[in-house]
């Protein structure tokens, strides 16, 4: 047993298709061996705001799955209100996509994963006296199938070493922050494509889900979603704009009826990059220009600004027509069959039951 700082461990865990939750489940585990008083939250149960009363010193983790280099939005509006235990230690965990290459296991990104949510607490009080990346299997199963279970058990078994002696080291008072620092250039380099995806990106992917003609209206996804992002609308499954891509409905479908729309992202992007944007940046602009005459800083701003915005509109709107479309069988069966994520190769993912 490992004599522990700490008397006191709360980790609050997001995670879509169990890596963060197995993540948190290994250091709850150590921290349980040193004889530290732990809890562990999911994100839904935090939100409730039913908490132990915790006396003598306490560790609290925070421990999300990576969403385009970046938390998700609702874990970092978390985190801008975070409000528990004034002057008590915390640590982030971050598990994002990681890959292997024969014997060689590969990291992912962070991005502003860790940097934005560890400067927001320490300018609320709080001591962050650990950041640690995970590289668990990529879940992105709209982008690539998921990986093999071979390869999958194998990933799972190096990092679960890796973090439980993180969790050692950490009861015992160390300041680990060496594993984000290792990856630092690269995040910032990748800095302006997590603000981006947070913009822009994920407004844009929320749009790319739904349910397939193999969907038996079961209705689990709309239950088990963890920001309640789905809704049964006009009879089918509909991904709200505050869809955050974790893919567990998609990964947990029993029938694999969740798909993403490859047709309808090609063809609107498409139209935005060949068609749409140059015909309304040349008017924005001449209009900006003739009317306005603004310096040419604020001319390309706005454009961009615009532009943007477009983007979201025009992809809700296209989502919301094919979605009343689907209606129509002719409509539903194209979705469904023009679409990579229905072939059987097409894996789906999420962690293993230890057994």
């Amino acid at each position: 047993m490992t004599s522990s700082t700490y008397q006191n461990l709360l980790i609050i865990y997001y995670s879509g298709t169990g890596n963060a939750k197995r993540t948190s489940e290994w250091i709850i585990e150590k921290a349980k061996e040193s004889g530290i008083n732990s809890f562990l939250f999911s994100f839904p149960q935090f939100l409730k705001g039913q908490f132990p009363d915790l006396q003598g010193r306490t560790l609290i983790g925070i421990c999300s799955a990576t969403h385009g280099f970046n938390l998700p939005h609702s874990v970092l509006k978390m985190i801008f209100r975070f409000k528990l235990i004034p002057g008590s230690d915390i640590f982030i965990v971050n598990t994002r996509a990681g890959m292997k290459l024969s014997k060689l296991f590969l990291p992912g990104l962070s991005g502003l994963a860790l940097i934005l949510p560890a400067l927001v607490l320490r300018i609320k009080g709080y001591r962050v006296v650990a950041m640690r990346p995970v590289d668990l299997p990529s879940n992105w199963i709209s982008l690539h199938p998921g990986l093999k279970q071979k390869v999958v058990n194998s990933m799972i078994e190096h990092w679960k070493a890796k973090v439980e002696k993180f969790a050692d080291g950490l009861f015992t008072g160390k300041r680990i922050y060496w594993p984000a620092l290792v990856s630092l250039p690269f995040d910032l380099l990748i800095a302006p494509v997590a603000l981006g995806y947070y913009f822009v990106g994920r407004y844009v992917l929320a749009k790319t889900f739904f349910a397939s003609d193999k969907c038996n209206d079961c209705l689990l996804c709309i239950k088990a979603c963890p920001t309640k992002s789905i809704v049964l609308k006009d009879n089918r499954p509909y991904w709200k704009l505050t869809c955050e891509s974790c893919m567990h409905c998609m990964n947990f479908c029993p029938q694999r009826a969740i798909e993403t729309s490859h047709s309808l992202v090609t063809l609107l992007t498409w139209l935005l990059v060949a068609v749409v944007n140059p015909f309304l940046s040349k008017v924005i602009l001449a209009f900006f220009q003739d009317y306005l005459k603004p310096v040419q800083f604020l001319d390309s701003t706005f454009v961009t600004i615009f532009r943007w915005s477009f983007a979201i509109f025009l992809f809700t709107l296209t989502y919301y027509l094919i979605h009343y479309l689907m209606h129509f069988k002719p409509v539903w069966r194209f979705m469904s069959w023009f679409t990579i994520t229905r072939f059987i190769f097409w894996r789906r993912y999420h962690v293993p039951a230890e057994g």
